[in-house]
């Protein structure tokens, strides 16, 4: 999968420049003119890095760079500010928003490429993330799984996965869908931010599917938190019929039309309070039965595990 740059530049000679130098290593190269529009190329593209020009027109790089470090989904994207000549408080600037790094005109293509290099081996700390949300992947899922088995602590899993994803899917488009699937990793880190401890975890296990590791006591707080917000801002993924319906119209195998509800969500909660858990795999198994059991609910809900382990 090639690297996907963008390169934010109101000056055509200075992208031209950039695409040139970039070339050699092969990076897929995306462009934008102003800061807003880098912004919303970054909102809506899984890219690798972003290179901002720290004076553009109609929001600079700083203010890109700000927005772009505050946001819970965006703030792993490795960003190089690319300052004028002696500018010392463009490079402070820069550095306080958040960037990773900074590069001056006119640079050296050799030192850009180093520099570039240097920083993506700096944030592919976990080289399976999710290329969509940018979320942990099953490894590192099962990695903390596996350190929660093993510290004999309490802890509780919340398998989280979205209602008739399918059959929106099938309707808007894998564009529309990626986008809900990025707002529902925002809504899980907001639920950690605002109502979990620092060292909670948030992995996507792929598709719709998602975990998030706390400890009991904090878990119905999470849950409540995500349902809220996901009900919240679901009506918002469909168009104005749709939206006032309270449905889409969709098939089954025998082209049968169905009224398909909107997007909600469902969260199984795997906790060792009442039970002794062993392995990762019993985990599993726990959350599947606890997430089918929310999915029959027929609406947002959540099902925290309170059977005592049999004597």
């Amino acid at each position: 999968m090639s690297i996907k740059i963008l390169v934010a530049d109101d000056d055509p000679d200075i992208r031209d420049i950039l695409k040139l130098t970039l070339s050699e290593e092969n990076y897929e190269i995306i462009e934008a003119v102003n800061g807003q529009e880098a912004l919303e190329i970054i909102r809506s593209k899984p890219l690798d890095l972003a290179l901002l020009d720290y004076k553009m027109p109609k929001m600079d790089g700083r203010q890109v760079c700000n927005l772009v470090k505050k946001d819970l989904l965006l703030q792993h994207l490795p960003v190089i500010m690319v300052t004028g000549k002696g500018e010392v408080s463009d490079k402070i600037g820069g550095i306080d928003a958040g960037a990773d790094d900074y590069v001056v005109k006119p640079f050296e293509p050799k030192e850009l490429l180093a520099r570039i290099r240097m920083v993506l081996r700096r944030t592919q700390r976990d080289l399976e993330a999710n290329p969509l949300t940018r979320l942990p992947g099953n490894v590192a899922i099962l990695n903390e799984l596996s350190k929660c088995i093993e510290s004999k602590k309490q802890f509780a899993v919340c398998y989280a996965d979205l209602d008739k994803f399918k059959a929106y899917n099938d309707k808007y488009g894998f564009e529309h869908g990626d986008n809900v699937i990025r707002e529902t990793a925002r809504i899980l880190l907001g639920a950690i931010k605002e109502w979990g401890r620092p060292d909670d975890f948030v992995g996507h296990i792929g598709g719709d599917d998602f975990v998030v590791i706390t400890t009991p006591d904090y878990a119905n707080k999470i849950c409540e938190k995500i349902i809220h917000d996901f009900d919240q801002i679901s009506p918002s993924f469909y168009n104005q019929e749709d939206r006032e319906n309270g449905f889409i119209i969709g098939y089954d195998r025998q082209s049968k039309i169905h009224k398909i509800p909107l997007l909600s969500i469902s969260i199984g909660v795997v906790t060792n309070e009442m039970r002794e858990i062993s392995h990762v795999a019993q985990i599993g198994e726990i959350g599947a039965e606890l997430k089918k059991l929310a999915k029959s609910m027929e609406k947002s809900n959540y099902v925290k595990d309170k059977r005592q382990e049999k004597a």
